[in-house]
């Protein structure tokens, strides 16, 4: 039992220690895991049980919260929506096993343009992306893929000029894809540069297991 009670004291304390912007749903974190916490001390396991799922589907809105703001701003002369969770999993399997998606939408202001970013982690669909990442001989078989360099980290363009469609891909450590598919455009260059806005270092962070 002490090693039990030791563990919930630890979880709490991590959350105290979270720099928390949703103030609200961090307070509610924190109140669901003191009950939890007196619940398993009385015994009733059943209602401890719940409480601390209640936490933790909370703390996971929390942590897609935060990667939902890595998202990059639009570029000149565009809009775009928040950052929402998508797919299945959305927020509620936010590093659960099922992994996550999170998008958001991007309109010209004075055009047709139309792109969506979109962020997968821990996904099965990311393992058939990385397939492709990892096989250069893929790509060049591909006339309308090629790879672009941001940085250290290479991205993939496949430009369909006939379609006016844009799809760049990166992904990282192998467990996150990012993408921005663009349709109606001029070029790829929108694209590829919204994806070079993107803040990879927030996304490594935010998505730390």
């Amino acid at each position: 039992m002490h090693n039990k009670r030791t563990l919930g004291i630890a979880l709490l304390g991590s959350v105290l220690t979270l720099p928390v912007t949703a103030s609200a749903l961090a307070d509610d974190v924190v109140e669901q895991i003191e009950l939890g916490l007196e619940l398993y001390q009385e015994e009733d396991y059943g209602g401890a049980i719940a409480e601390l799922e209640f936490a933790i589907n909370d703390i996971r809105s929390l942590v897609s919260g935060r990667i939902a703001e890595t998202f990059p701003e639009p570029p000149a002369g565009w809009s775009a929506e928040e950052a929402h969770s998508a797919g299945n999993g959305g927020a509620a399997a936010l590093l659960g096993g099922g992994g996550a998606m999170l998008e958001r939408q991007y309109r010209e202001d004075d055009g047709n343009g139309q792109m969506e970013a979109t962020l997968m982690v821990d996904n099965p669909m990311v393992q058939g992306m990385a397939a492709m990442f990892n096989n250069p001989a893929l790509i060049a078989a591909q006339p309308e893929l090629e790879r672009e360099r941001m940085g250290r980290e290479t991205a993939i363009v496949k430009w369909e000029p006939d379609r006016s469609r844009v799809e760049v891909s990166m992904l990282l450590d192998s467990r996150i894809l990012m993408q921005i598919t663009g349709q109606n455009v001029d070029s790829e260059d929108v694209a590829v540069t919204l994806m070079r806005d993107w803040d990879i270092d927030a996304v490594r962070e935010q998505a730390a297991r």
